[in-house]
Formats: C-alpha cells, sequence, structure tokens
C-alpha cells in the first residue's frame, strides 16, 4: 500500500544569513507574516499604517528547516517522492545538504523523487525563500510591464496571486512560505499518476468512466478497479463496480448507473454525491488509491444566436438558470490563515443568500479542495479564472510559458471533476486592457498614452514591446490556452477573458450583444445607482459599488481619534483611488448627511445595499436577455472599505441581507 508522511506542522525558520541561534519556530502550512506575528516580531500589518512598516519582511530572504525521521516502510519503497502542494514562491530545496532543487510558481506542485537522499533518522529539510520583491523590481527595471494601477510594479513577471503586491482593496504585503501541505510519498511497483473521472448522460441514465494513467516500475500489471458508491439516503446501499487488468500506460474503466441522482446548483434541486475509490491492485495487495466525491449533472454554456446577438447563459440537467452570485478573493492576505471553518462559513453564507454561482476572480489563486467541497456540498457553481488579472505578462518567454503549462495542467487535473466547476476562464480583465487601457500601444489612436509601465520608453520601443506582447496574449488566450484544456478537460466550456465577446481580436469587450460584461462607470463613473437600468448584458460578472466596513471591524484598525472618514488610517484602508469621496457623494445625492462617523458608516453600507439592488433588480427584470449577475464581491481579505457584502471578520454587511 501506499505511504504517505505528512511534514508539515512544526518547523523553524529564520532570516536568510542569520545564526544558528536565529532560528525560531513556525507552522507549515504557513507565511513569514504570520509566523512573525505568531512571536510578536512584527505589528499586525492590519493595524493603522503598520502596513508600510511591515514592508522589510518581503525585501528580505528567508528560510525554513524541518528534522525530521521516516516509518521504516519510507525506505522500502522503490520511489519516494518529496511533494510541495505549494511553495510561495522562488524557493530553493534541500534536503540532508543535497544540491537544491528549485521552485518559481505558487499556482504548482511540487515533487522531487528523493528516495537516494532519505535516511531513518536525522533527516533535515531546508527551503530558503528569495524575495518577491527584489525579483519583480530586476524584472520590471530590465522589461517593463503594466499591472494594475494600485499594485507594486513588476507582479507580472512572477506566478505569484497578483493580489500579494496590492489591489484597489489590498494591502501590498508580497508573502513567502510553505503555503500548502508538504509530506512525503512512498509507491511500490505502481502508482495512479492520474484519474479523469467523466460522465455521459443519454435517456435518464449517467455513465461514469475513468480514464487512468498509471506509472509503473515493476512486477505484474495491476488491476485498475473503480467502485463508486451511491449518496447516503439515495439508493440505499448501491454501488457499482468495475476492475479491468492494466495494459498500457492508460485505460478506461466504466459503469452505469441507471437511475442517476441528480446535483442542482442552490434553489433547484439536491446536491447528492457519490462516492468514487480508484485503485491499483495486485495479489490483493492495493498499491496506490484515489478517492472523489462526485456530483452527477451536465453543464453547458449557451451561446447561441438571437434577435439581439448571442446568448450566454448557463444550463444545467437541461435547464437554462439565471446565475446569482458574487466574485470570490481570497480570503486573508495570508492565504494559509483561511482555514476550514472561515472557508465554510464564507460559502455557507453565499448558499443562504441565495446564490447560486461564484466566480473565482484571476488576481487570486485556484482554491484548494476545501473550498470546491464546500461549493459541490452547498451547490454553488464556480467560474473559475486562471491566476491572471489586470496585467502584460511575458508570454513571449518559453520558460514562463512551459511554467504556465505545468500549473494549468495540475489544477485542471485536480478540479475537472467536481460538479461546482461550470466553466475555466482565460484572466481578469486583460482583454479591457488591451482595448480601452492604452496596453494596445500606439493604437488606432495615434495619440494615445503610454502606459505607466512604459513611461520612459521611447514612443518606437514602447510600440514594439506593446506589438509583442499583444501577439503572445492573443497566441496564449486565443488558440494555446484552450488547446491545453481541450486535452485536459474538454467537458467544460472555456472563455477567454472577463469580459469578452469572445472573438478574437478583442472585438468590444463591453459588446451588449455577446459575451460577458464588467460595468464601473456607477462606481469609477460617479454616476448614480439609475445607469444600471440602461445596461443589458448577456451577462453581467462584475459591478458594484463601495460601504464602509461595519464600525466593529472599524475598531480592528482603527483608534477612535481616527474616527473620520478622511482620516489617515481610514484613507490607508480605503484603496480605491477618492474612494471615500465616491461613497460621500453617492450618500449626500440619496440621503441627508448623518451627523456622526458611526452614523456615516452604518449609512454606507445601507447605500451599497441600494446601489446593487438596482442592478441586480433591472437584470432579473430582463432575464430574456441577461442570464447572470455576479457582483463584485463577495468577501475580504483584511479589514478594509471594499465591495464586499460580507466583511473580513465574516460579518454580514446591508448588502448581503438584501441580497439573500
Amino acid at each position: 500500500m501506499a505511504l504517505d508522511h505528512s511534514l508539515s506542522g512544526a518547523w523553524e525558520f529564520r532570516r536568510a544569513g542569520g545564526g544558528e541561534g536565529d532560528w525560531r519556530p513556525a507552522r507549515v502550512p504557513g507565511t513569514v507574516h504570520t509566523d512573525l506575528l505568531a512571536l510578536g516580531l512584527i505589528p499586525d500589518p492590519f493595524f493603522g499604517d503598520n502596513e508600510s512598516r511591515v514592508r522589510w519582511v518581503s525585501e528580505s530572504d528567508w528560510e525554513y528547516r524541518r528534522k525530521f525521521s521516516v516509518p521504516a516502510g519510507m525506505l522500502r519503497r522503490e520511489v519516494a517522492e518529496l511533494v510541495c502542494d505549494g511553495l510561495d514562491t522562488l524557493a530553493e530545496i534541500r534536503l540532508n545538504g543535497n544540491p537544491p532543487e528549485r521552485a518559481d510558481n505558487m499556482h504548482r506542485q511540487w515533487r522531487w523523487n528523493v528516495r537516494g537522499a532519505l535516511k531513518a533518522d536525522g533527516n533535515e529539510l531546508r527551503v530558503l525563500f528569495r524575495s518577491p520583491l527584489a525579483y519583480v523590481a530586476r524584472s520590471q527595471a530590465a522589461r517593463p510591464m503594466p499591472g494594475a494601477e494600485a499594485a507594486l510594479p513588476g507582479g507580472p513577471h512572477l506566478r505569484k496571486a497578483a493580489c500579494h503586491f496590492g489591489w484597489d482593496w489590498g494591502i501590498q504585503a508580497p508573502t513567502m512560505g510553505i503555503w500548502r501541505d508538504v509530506r512525503l510519498e512512498g509507491r511500490d511497483g505502481a502508482r495512479l499518476a492520474d484519474v479523469f473521472l467523466r460522465q455521459r448522460h443519454s435517456n435518464g441514465a449517467a455513465t461514469v468512466s475513468a480514464e487512468i494513467a498509471v506509472e509503473h516500475w515493476s512486477g505484474p500489471a495491476p488491476t485498475a478497479r473503480m467502485k463508486i458508491a451511491a449518496p447516503s439516503g439515495g439508493e440505499g446501499d448501491a454501488k457499482w463496480e468495475a476492475a479491468a487488468e492494466r495494459r498500457g500506460a492508460a485505460q478506461t474503466l466504466s459503469v452505469e448507473i441507471a437511475r442517476p441522482q441528480l446535483w442542482h446548483p442552490n434553489g433547484l434541486g439536491g446536491q447528492p454525491l457519490y462516492e468514487v475509490e480508484v485503485s491499483l491492485e495486485r495479489g490483493g495487495r492495493v498499491l496506490d488509491r484515489l478517492r472523489f466525491r462526485l456530483g452527477l449533472r451536465t453543464v453547458e454554456l449557451r451561446r447561441a444566436s438571437d434577435r439581439r446577438g448571442e446568448s450566454f447563459a448557463f444550463v444545467v440537467n437541461g435547464a437554462p438558470m439565471f446565475a446569482k452570485g458574487s466574485n470570490w478573493i481570497p480570503p486573508d492576505a495570508f492565504i494559509p490563515r483561511a482555514d476550514g471553518a472561515r472557508l465554510e462559513r464564507l460559502v455557507r453564507a453565499a448558499a443562504e443568500s441565495n446564490q447560486n454561482m461564484l466566480r473565482v476572480w484571476g488576481g487570486g489563486v485556484c482554491e484548494d479542495e476545501r473550498f470546491y467541497d464546500l461549493c459541490d456540498r452547498f451547490g454553488l457553481l464556480v467560474w473559475q479564472d486562471f491566476p491572471f488579472a489586470c496585467g502584460v505578462y511575458p508570454l513571449d518567454d518559453p520558460a514562463f510559458a512551459e511554467n504556465i503549462r505545468r500549473e494549468v495542467e495540475d489544477n485542471a487535473r485536480r478540479l475537472r471533476h467536481r460538479a461546482c466547476l461550470a466553466l475555466w476562464c482565460g484572466n481578469n480583465e486583460m482583454e479591457e486592457g488591451w482595448a480601452h487601457w492604452g496596453w494596445d500601444f500606439p493604437g488606432k489612436d495615434s495619440g494615445a498614452a503610454k502606459p505607466a509601465a512604459w513611461a520612459g520608453l521611447a514612443d518606437a520601443d514602447a510600440a514594439e514591446l506593446s506589438a509583442k506582447m499583444k501577439a503572445a496574449y492573443d497566441a496564449f488566450f486565443h488558440r494555446t490556452l484552450p488547446e491545453w484544456l481541450a486535452r485536459l478537460d474538454p467537458d467544460t466550456p472555456y472563455w477567454p477573458s472577463s469580459p469578452s465577446s469572445g472573438a478574437p481580436f478583442f472585438a468590444e469587450p463591453r459588446s451588449e450583444r455577446r459575451g460577458d460584461a464588467h460595468y464601473w462607470e456607477v462606481w469609477h463613473g460617479r454616476r448614480p445607482f439609475s445607469a444600471y437600468r440602461g445596461r443589458f448584458p448577456r451577462f453581467m460578472s462584475e459591478f458594484g459599488f463601495q460601504s464602509l466596513p461595519p464600525l466593529e471591524t472599524v475598531r480592528a484598525f482603527a483608534d477612535e481619534s481616527e474616527w473620520n472618514i478622511s482620516s489617515h488610517v481610514m484613507e490607508r484602508h480605503q484603496r480605491s483611488p477618492a474612494g471615500n469621496a465616491a461613497i460621500l457623494s453617492q450618500m449626500t445625492d440619496n440621503f441627508l448627511l448623518p451627523p456622526d462617523f458611526p452614523r456615516q458608516v452604518w449609512l454606507s453600507g445601507v447605500l451599497q445595499a441600494e446601489g446593487i439592488r438596482f442592478g441586480v433588480e433591472h437584470w432579473r427584470r430582463a432575464m430574456s436577455r441577461v442570464s447572470g449577475a455576479l457582483y463584485w464581491q463577495l468577501n475580504d481579505c483584511w479589514p478594509v472599505a471594499s465591495w464586499s457584502g460580507v466583511d473580513y471578520f465574516g460579518r454580514w454587511k446591508a448588502l448581503h441581507y438584501a441580497a439573500k
């Protein structure tokens, strides 16, 4: 049987270059910031304006180590691998003084065969993390790339969550650390290299198949077996099984379920989940085993011509639905702090407010298994952006592109069986950037301004770089990425960008005739809430209006001496340019201005709820034209004035009650 040995838990860390006496306790999964906070060595970055006081953490290199023994059986395995589910981000990994392995992408799983380096006792694993700020500064100086206005420059050069460098709702605190689990995996004979669960529905029956890829090292060919058990409370103890001797590196096992219990989005039916086990066996011994929970359903993105252009509607189990939901960002700026309880509180809150879809935004991460487990359980369809947002990425670099290929494979393979997965989307607002933000320099208008990142370049050099990056974007998001997904997950729809008209190259991404739309004129353009009623997109995937956080949340980051909407600390916890002024402007257009800060905080929440109500009710009245409304945003990653309906601490704002 396979043998796994966790290396998460208690570690030690120090600033790189320190002495033996500088090692201090650390926790894995975690980050340098959270380990320093636990020891009281830095002030809380979320309080006051402490953010600037901890910048040195991201500018430094850090080292982690763990000393450990291994189970006796591990050394008897033919293959023993060190598996890191998440390294953030520029890491050098050294086991027992051997030459280091290197990692440079927080969105990937990393694994290395360490069988020859392990010993029974006295093992030492060290991980050195290089400063992400130093790296992106060097890269940006060599070849500048435009990025989000509220972010530190250079983020697109590194495969790291874009919001770690700051956003118009986020703190600038690029993290480092072992941010997901780390373990040893021991295998004998063979292992399941990949299992792709697929389902086909016809005449009321469902056929479940497992496309299995096997790594085989020694011994006779093993038997691959798939077992499926009905959801509890369903067909009693109904079970299905298929088995076959492995022939070659790949094979497919299938079973038919005559009367399947179908999985539905929240509010449209139940969420039964079948238990699926796939194993490799030889001589009565299990060599490897993987377990899944599978919801049986069909999901289609219907794009059909009509008198208004082309529809953009999700169809589940043959029935078109109106997508009611919001956008999801990482629930904590220090992502490993978002434990299972916090994830469940947020996903449950979305379901309790009658949402049926969450868009996992491209400036964060592909979330871990617990999030998708919850979405499967609560019936929240997931629109999954790949981790690209609001920037120009060096997609013409072959090494960078190969790194992304491995990232896409890792995430598509682990998520493609999910009942909740409704859409793969290439990126967030990058098509917008090429069409409207000046990245296409000089563009059709020869007087177009250069992006700030290219201000130091001569016009000819900026134009050459723009043309090269535009061609790389076109090739990657319109050809390469969909080709990868056609191989990895042909059953889930793909969409190149959000927003997009879906028609390369850059047919108007703000079209109301086809595709999805983001509408920000109410917030950024200071238009009245009634402006929503003049918009008829085929699918509204982003729109929003801010509020201040609840007063109890303000207490968590501001002393009462700072309780003024224009105070230094309140402005530091407002990352949208002129954001507090925009709130006050709409407030005085719709209400009398309250005389004191607590009532201004309260009324800002009511104002936000009223604004989103204008949009949502309008688009629901127009269901014959509009197939969904996802407001920005469900949640926060720190205590801040933002567009969220649920604040950092899980408190529901008036918006969330109104959504319910």
